[in-house]
């Protein structure tokens, strides 16, 4: 008997604490909807007569406003901006690359020019530059 009576108990005082823990969350979520009432939806939505004159208002073949239209315009200038500056870097990047690949091509051949003049010099004749035969 004494076991029935200490599951009742247990029942009972369970059942009471979830009564006061629920009453307490209604309470507290009542206190928040009277401070702001509907203030998160009305950032959302819209009233019904203002969305369905939006929709007709913009529809697939709606004509933009000129606003919209410059500020497209606006975006499409930024982004042939940015494309021209980065074409522009790529080129000067590839270009002085370039310039620096044929300036030591240039100072490798001068140099194998030079040693295969000193290597081939006999001694007998003038260096080359005095040795040309005009035309």
């Amino acid at each position: 008997m004494s076991s029935k009576r200490l599951l009742l108990f247990t029942c009972l005082l369970v059942l009471s604490v979830i009564t006061l823990l629920h009453g307490a969350d209604s309470t507290t979520l009542s206190d928040k909807k009277a401070a702001s009432p509907q203030g998160a939806l009305r950032k959302i939505f819209m009233p019904e007569a203002d969305a369905s004159s939006f929709y007709k208002r913009r529809g697939k073949r709606a004509v933009k406003t000129q606003d919209e239209i410059n500020a497209e315009q606006r975006q499409r200038l930024a982004a042939d901006e940015r494309r021209r500056k980065y074409h522009e870097e790529q080129r000067n990047e590839f270009e002085s690359f370039a310039e620096e690949e044929n300036d030591e091509q240039d100072e490798r051949t001068r140099e194998k020019t030079e040693q295969w003049r000193e290597f081939h010099y006999d001694g007998l004749d003038p260096s080359y530059e005095y040795n040309r035969h005009t035309v």
